[in-house]
Order: C-alpha cells, then sequence, then structure tokens
C-alpha cells in the first residue's frame, strides 16, 4: 500500500501494494485476481482479513449480481468483490483514528450508517436511507461490506471504525466470524423487547441464524426454548445448543406442536428464520395474544398472512435488517463469556483460494455444512473438516 497521507502503519504488519480477490464475473462465476490494496481514509482502518464465513446472501450476491450494482452491465457487476462475514486485524490506521490499534484484532458488522439520516441519528443504521443509492462511492458516509463496497472474499479491506467490534484473545479466527451471526439473533430479540426470565420463546429454521437464535435466547433466560426445522442433525445441534424442545416439523405440525409443548398455549415470542412460504402464518399462530414475531429470513415469495388474526389477538410483527443497534458487541460479548458455543454450527474451512468449492459445499450442503469458513492464511489449499 503506497504511503497516505494521515495513515499510520507499522513495520511489524507491512502491507503490500496488491493482494489477492476474488470478483465476480459472469452469472455464478467468480475469479481470483490481484486488486490493489485500498487505503483507509478518515474513521476507517485497514484489515488484514484472516478468516471469512460464507452467508446464504453472498450466494445470492454471486448468482444474481444485485444488491451489489457497482461495475459492469446489469444485474451483474465485474470486478467486485463479495463476502461479508469476516474478521480479522487492524494493520493500518486512516487520518485521526486512535480508537484502535494496529495489530488488534476485530471482527466487523455489515453496516456503517451514512451517521446523517432520521434512521441512522436512530442508531437504526442497518435501514439507512442512503443504503442502495452510493454503491461504490463511500463519501455520503455509507458502506455496506459485500453489497455496496467491496467485502471480504480478499485479502485486506477497509472499515469504519463504527463496524468493528473488539473480540477476546481467547477466541479463535473461526468463532470470531459468527459473531455478525449471532448479532443479528441479538437485534431479532432486542427489537422484541429483550426477553424476560421464565417468558417462552419458539425459533422456526435452524439455519446458522436460527441455531444461534436459540443460544442467545437461552442465554437470556426464557423457558421454554423451542426449536422447529425440518433436519434431524439440525434440531440436534439447536438442542445442543440449548433448545428445550426441537420439532420436526415433517412429522408434526410446527403449531400444534409448539402449543402442545407451552403447555397448551401459545409462546410469548417467535424468530422466525426459514423464510419458509408458511412460516410467517405459523409464527403468528404459535404466539399467545399480545405476543410478538420477528422476521429474521427473507423469503423469496409473497407470504400469505392472516391478518384478521393479528389484529384480533393484539399481535406485534416486526422485521430486522442485519445485526442493528450495536447488536453484535452484545452477541461478542456472550461468546466471549461462553455463555454459548457458537463453533457448534461451524462445520468446514477452506484456504482462500478454495473458496469456488467452500461455496459449493454451503450452497448444496455437501457434508451437512452448516457455517463454511475461508481463511486468508494458515490453511493448505484443501478441505478441512471443522472438528
Amino acid at each position: 500500500m503506497a504511503a497516505a497521507a494521515g495513515v499510520k502503519t507499522s513495520p511489524d504488519f507491512p502491507v503490500p501494494e496488491t493482494m489477492k480477490a476474488w470478483v465476480l464475473g459472469n452469472p455464478g462465476e467468480l475469479i481470483l485476481v490481484r486488486k490493489p490494496v485500498p487505503v483507509p481514509r478518515r474513521a476507517e482502518v485497514l484489515l488484514r482479513i484472516d478468516a471469512v464465513a460464507i452467508c446464504a446472501t453472498d450466494l445470492e450476491v454471486i448468482d444474481h449480481g444485485s444488491p451489489a450494482l457497482i461495475q459492469g452491465g446489469m444485474p451483474f457487476n465485474k470486478n467486485f468483490t463479495p463476502g461479508h462475514e469476516y474478521m480479522g486485524t487492524v494493520v493500518a490506521l486512516g487520518p485521526g483514528v486512535d480508537e484502535y490499534r494496529i495489530g488488534q484484532r476485530v471482527t466487523v458488522e455489515i453496516h456503517a450508517g451514512c451517521g446523517q439520516c432520521k434512521r441512522c441519528r436512530e442508531g437504526m443504521y442497518t435501514s439507512c436511507f442512503n443504503y442502495g443509492l452510493n454503491h461504490g462511492d463511500v463519501d455520503k458516509g455509507h458502506r455496506a461490506n459485500g453489497f455496496t463496497t467491496d467485502g471480504g472474499f480478499c485479502e485486506y479491506q477497509v472499515n469504519n471504525i463504527n463496524t468493528l467490534v473488539a473480540i477476546a484473545d481467547g477466541m479463535s479466527d473461526e468463532e470470531a466470524t459468527l459473531v455478525v451471526t449471532a448479532g443479528t439473533a441479538m437485534y431479532g430479540l432486542t427489537e422484541l423487547g429483550g426477553l424476560v426470565a421464565g417468558e417462552s420463546v419458539a425459533v422456526s429454521g435452524p439455519g446458522p441464524i436460527g441455531l444461534l437464535g436459540v443460544a442467545v435466547a437461552k442465554a437470556l433466560g426464557p423457558s421454554p426454548v423451542i426449536l422447529t426445522g425440518t433436519r434431524d442433525n439440525r434440531l440436534k445441534i439447536g438442542r445442543e445448543l440449548g433448545a428445550d424442545h426441537v420439532v420436526n416439523i415433517r412429522n408434526e405440525d410446527a403449531v400444534e406442536a409448539v402449543r402442545r409443548l407451552n403447555g397448551g398455549k401459545g409462546v410469548d415470542y417467535v424468530i422466525e428464520c426459514s423464510g419458509a412460504p408458511n412460516a410467517v402464518n405459523d409464527a403468528i399462530h404459535m404466539v399467545n395474544r399480545g405476543g410478538k414475531v420477528c422476521l429474521a429470513a427473507f423469503p423469496h415469495q409473497e407470504t400469505p398472512v392472516d391478518v384478521a388474526h393479528i389484529v384480533r389477538n393484539n399481535i406485534y410483527l416486526y422485521g430486522i435488517r442485519g445485526e442493528g443497534k450495536s447488536a453484535t458487541h452484545r452477541a461478542e460479548a456472550f461468546m466471549a463469556q461462553k455463555r454459548f458455543d457458537a463453533t457448534k454450527i461451524h462445520t468446514h474451512t477452506f484456504a482462500l483460494d478454495d473458496l469456488p468449492t467452500a461455496i459449493r459445499y454451503a450452497k448444496d450442503r455437501v457434508d451437512d455444512a452448516i457455517k463454511v469458513v475461508v481463511k486468508a492464511r494458515g490453511v493448505a489449499a484443501q478441505r478441512v473438516a471443522a472438528e
């Protein structure tokens, strides 16, 4: 990285001029290239990326292009680097940055709002009014790593200091990539008002967010915590993360089972993480009168909902986007305190050079893959199963 005015570096962490980076090509295509290492600006740091987890949203960006509308013809954006669930080591400080030090390990949130719009000033930076309006142009202040600005499937990346979460020394690189996933679950619970010990919660969909939703919820003290899904192996992990009951909805009706397991009445909260077409309607029938439902998944089609049931029963419905309101910091604190073991959802590790294989494992759920992690260093170019 060429010397830049006001940027601080250290000889202990030399920064090269160029780096390996995966970029979008044609639909579904990733190409390994060399890119210039980016230079941090005011309120930014440069991270050496040590590990990055693969999210289902990354797969959509790679296959469909949008929402990463940066360069190239619509809807694919050639030369754009996706990937948003990453962690690393601070190796350069932008002008005026003293909140972090070179050599410090951090994980990152996706969103840095513009800081100027109404939503950002309310703390809702994941709902920034400037999201999607300044793709590739950070002068407005807004960034969404891996969506509107280059992401983490590379060796170095810049991040706004507001997106950084310091991690405990004892936390592995792989576990640190899961802080954002746990933070999304924490954000959902925060928006529901925060669980009160002894209240009841159901989580639908044992994907990464659903499984860590169980873990975070259990750490907050509800009883019971019920997990519903279709895969016994994932329901088993849900048990290990704290679920009091699990329900395979291939074998029994989800709503009836949740009510039965909660003494014949609906639960106080539902976190919907499956995105299944019928899941939202099931969720509103799982909660009791005055109950709350958080929608944490993105359905891919129009979803029918019994609105009359919502109104008659005074049910509250919340949608969340990402990991807002500093929820990642609270999630990291739980993880650092060993309140739950997020690594139970980490199943595979690959080298950065093996990203296409890692993507295939994540997309096709090869070997029952749940969370697949890619490491930029220290891993040979072959698949390594998580212990």
